[in-house]
């Protein structure tokens, strides 16, 4: 089970894809930062280093999924992505990862890049696009809310493992025989049970929260709710 660890550990993808992934995670978190300095103001930035906390804390506490053997864990993206937003959300979980590599272990330190791009790119994206278009079409109750943090958290987490799958094809040292499906299967079907507790955990944050200081909630402020149309008026009507 080492190779459908969430947190890929050194030698399990062979250095040309590593050193490939980590340019790109470079990348793009340096757009991050750029991206992600317009939305810093007295609330977001303290809100960022409470998000990153959190994440960390309960990232330490594995819960079991007893049908697949394995434990799973908060990953934070969508988490990240409803209350700091995209950007400053893949921050949080970019720095959460290199702490935990470089002082606990948890994830190769050579396979940084392809960590980062899975749980903190890929995760917080995939997250984020999903809250803008729930929370268009949900209302904006605790129940329209919670569905929209259950559902996001849960397609990021499967996400995020495809793309553990991706790198494998690309540069994966063991040799599978060509079964990359069954390779894909197993880790999405793993991190869906994954994805569930990480759903249920994200949505109940993001509520309590939410009843409390909504205005904290980056989703709530920055994604308006849809507009209907103006009506257009019918010749002959009253002025």
């Amino acid at each position: 089970m080492e190779t459908l660890a969430m947190h890929i550990s050194n030698g399990i993808i062979d250095g040309p894809v590593a050193a490939v992934f980590a340019a790109l995670a470079l990348a793009v978190l340096t757009f991050c930062v750029l991206r992600g300095r317009r939305d810093l103001d007295d609330r977001l930035a303290p809100m960022a280093g409470l998000v990153a906390a959190f994440i960390f804390a309960v990232q330490m506490l594995n819960f079991p999924i007893f049908t697949a053997g394995v434990s799973g864990h908060l990953l934070g993206g969508a988490l990240a992505a409803m209350l700091v937003g995209p950007w400053v959300g893949a921050l949080c979980v970019a720095v959460v990862l290199v702490v935990q590599a470089l002082v606990f272990g948890d994830g190769g330190v050579a396979m940084l890049g392809l960590n980062i791009t899975n749980m903190a790119i890929l995760g917080t994206a995939a997250a984020y696009l999903l809250i803008a278009l729930l929370l268009r079409v949900l209302p904006r109750t605790p129940a329209g809310l919670a569905v929209t943090a259950f559902v996001s958290a849960l397609v990021s987490v499967v996400v995020a493992s495809q793309g553990f799958v991706l790198q494998y094809w690309l540069g994966g040292t063991t040799d599978l025989g060509g079964n990359l499906t069954g390779l894909a299967g197993t880790v999405a079907g793993v991190h869906l049970l994954i994805g569930i507790g990480e759903g249920l955990i994200t949505a109940t944050t993001v509520v309590t929260v939410a009843k409390v200081r909504p205005d904290l909630v980056y989703a709530l402020r920055a994604l308006k709710p849809a507009v209907p149309a103006p009506a257009v008026p019918v010749a002959g009507g009253a002025r």
